[in-house]
């Protein structure tokens, strides 16, 4: 007779299920592993998802020399402004902010966002420091004006370079993505994933339908558990609110980064989006979240072996996807 198994309904992966603070991510773990001075990331906002063929260059792929079709997601990043240079001290309850630097050419559409502080300073001693900076959403087609504001990890050891590294970004009007990342790059993808609301145990967590006999409901757990210990385990699947969850995808490749709007823009523009009026990039798969929404590349953290070969793109669809 065979073992009688069933597995749990929902994986414990993701636990608590907790809602996002807000619709982008914040980032609280930066790469250390790079010794240059330079920013570890940049911002964009999803655009949709295409095809593309390209050449395998891989000489160890057995695809070696054959034309591979791809899923990729498009990003559109338009250029980020700098706002300050925040200090941190390291104390035994975590890093706690000292003081930051203001720039001097702040946008007015940041007054949507936050209340502009009325002194900076710079302190006489911190342990580290990041970078704020914010996005240009009235660039775009989204019909967005209220600006993301968002900190940026410095890599490198030396605590004076980074700040004469920070002063100078400080002073630059604008970042572009490619000042940060080039083709072929592996990244890390931070995003808040699409909400769903209320939802019951069936949608939630995948419990199986019941029969038409069974008593009370069928879209629901039979019993909410063992009588010992007199109380619900935190793993019994139950209604509950679903997505809006801050998730990360670590080791995504970089197809291309580009400024040429037509050279992907659909025959009436995206779908729920419009047209792409920015730089954009294309990145192997899909990433978590709906349309419009700001994703965060990330230098990666994880060590990463993985081919770096160029890639060689031969055909990028732009049939529409109406």
């Amino acid at each position: 007779m065979g073992k009688r198994h069933r597995p749990r309904r929902g994986s414990l992966q993701f636990w608590p299920r907790a809602r996002a603070a807000r619709p982008f991510a914040k980032i609280r773990n930066w790469s250390h592993d790079l010794k240059d001075i330079k920013l570890l990331g940049f911002a964009g906002y999803k655009t949709g998802m295409t095809h593309v063929l390209r050449q395998e260059t891989n000489p160890k792929s057995h695809q070696k020399d054959m034309k591979v079709q791809e899923a990729i997601t498009i990003i559109e990043c338009p250029p980020i402004k700098p706002l300050a240079i925040r200090f941190y001290q390291k104390t035994a309850d975590g890093s706690k902010v000292l003081s930051q630097i203001l720039s001097k050419k702040i946008n007015k559409e940041v007054s949507r966002s936050i209340v502009l502080p009325k002194k900076s300073s710079e302190p006489s001693s911190f342990d580290d420091l990041r970078l704020v900076v914010y996005t240009q959403p009235h660039l775009t087609g989204i019909g967005k004006k209220k600006p993301e504001i968002f900190e940026l990890g410095i890599s490198g050891e030396d605590k004076l370079k980074k700040l004469e590294f920070a002063k100078s970004m400080l002073e630059k009007d604008i970042i572009n993505i490619t000042d940060v990342f080039k083709e072929a790059q592996y990244v890390d993808v931070h995003s808040v994933t699409k909400g769903k609301g209320f939802q019951g145990t069936v949608k939630r967590y995948g419990v199986p339908i019941r029969q038409h006999k069974s008593e009370k409901t069928k879209r629901g757990i039979g019993n909410l558990g063992s009588w010992t210990p007199k109380r619900v385990q935190y793993s019994v699947p139950q209604a509950g609110k679903m997505g809006f969850h801050l998730r990360t995808e670590y080791n995504k490749k970089i197809y291309k980064i580009n400024s040429k709007p037509e050279e992907i823009n659909p025959k009436g523009g995206f779908v729920n989006y419009g047209l792409i009026k920015n730089p954009y990039v294309l990145v192997k798969g899909s990433f978590p979240g709906p349309r419009k929404r700001l994703i965060l590349f990330t230098d990666t953290m994880r060590l990463n072996k993985k081919s770096t070969h160029p890639i060689d793109l031969t055909y990028i669809s732009q049939e529409s996807k109406q």
